[in-house]
């Protein structure tokens, strides 16, 4: 497998040793990473698959700055997270399946509102509302209160906020799950051009289609540890298998049985 080497001088995302852990009861520490190294190169899509509870969302919590690990270190788009936090936040655009807008605000207001999180100036905000309303197709409902819109459209505005100040780096939490194909479609054309404009991105899926159609190279995650870190023919390769199914599971299971 990699030999996970993350001072590359590409990488807009590198994470070294990452670990987390959380108190549970009695004060014992519950270990959601253990040891998570790997880089993400710009316009690279880097797919990140594991089972439930394997770590996957609180590494993508940690990259995006949004918990702090228990150990290691993290470097966003040339910035350390870990010593400047604030600074390397506002490189990354973090959605997830979960991610939710005010449905009292309409669009542009919740673009507004999030500009102003950013720290972005009004004029900027506003000057990025109109491309981003422009690119997404997003005019006719732009002033409409969110909870009159659709799923696909409550997803452009998602999406729009995510890109609202311009990052170099998106990570994406099964941003797909629960949508309906044409939902899902704008997800992935999003990622896809995301890709083209040379954006690192990495994202997590439980799809395998979409992990196919969509990632560079395949991460794999078990018990809060990084497996490999492969393009998908050597991944096939290294696993001796035909489609990223079966190599998924054949990662897994040799784990397991060590």
């Amino acid at each position: 497998m990699d030999s996970f080497v993350t001072n590359r001088s590409g990488a807009l995302i590198q994470a070294e040793h990452l670990r987390k852990e959380f108190h549970g009861p009695g004060g014992k520490p519950i270990v959601a990473v253990a040891d998570a190294t790997f880089y993400v190169e710009a316009g690279e899509i880097f797919g990140l698959l594991g089972p439930n509870g394997a770590g996957k969302t609180t590494l993508l919590r940690m990259l995006a700055t949004i918990i702090t690990p228990t150990s290691g270190h993290r470097v966003i788009a040339g910035h350390p997270a870990d010593t400047s936090p604030n600074v390397a936040r506002r490189h990354v655009g973090f959605l997830s399946g979960n991610t939710r807008v005010y449905g009292r605000l309409t669009p542009r207001e919740v673009l507004r509102y999030f500009g102003q999180l950013y720290e972005m100036a009004l004029p900027a905000i506003a000057q990025r509302t109109e491309e981003l309303s422009s690119s997404l197709d997003m005019n006719s409902f732009l002033d409409r209160r969110c909870d009159t819109l659709s799923t696909g459209q409550t997803q452009k505005v998602s999406i729009a906020r995510v890109l609202l100040h311009d990052p170099d780096v998106l990570i994406l939490d099964e941003p797909t799950l629960g949508l309906d194909i044409m939902a899902r479609t704008t997800i992935l054309e999003f990622v896809q051009q995301a890709k083209r404009r040379n954006h690192s991105i990495i994202f997590s899926t439980h799809d395998m289609g979409e992990a196919e159609l969509l990632c560079d190279r395949i991460g794999i995650i078990f018990n809060g540890e990084i497996l490999c870190a492969s393009p998908l023919d050597e991944l096939m390769r290294q696993t001796q298998t035909t489609n990223l199914h079966d190599a998924f599971l054949a990662v897994i299971n040799r784990k397991a049985a060590a």
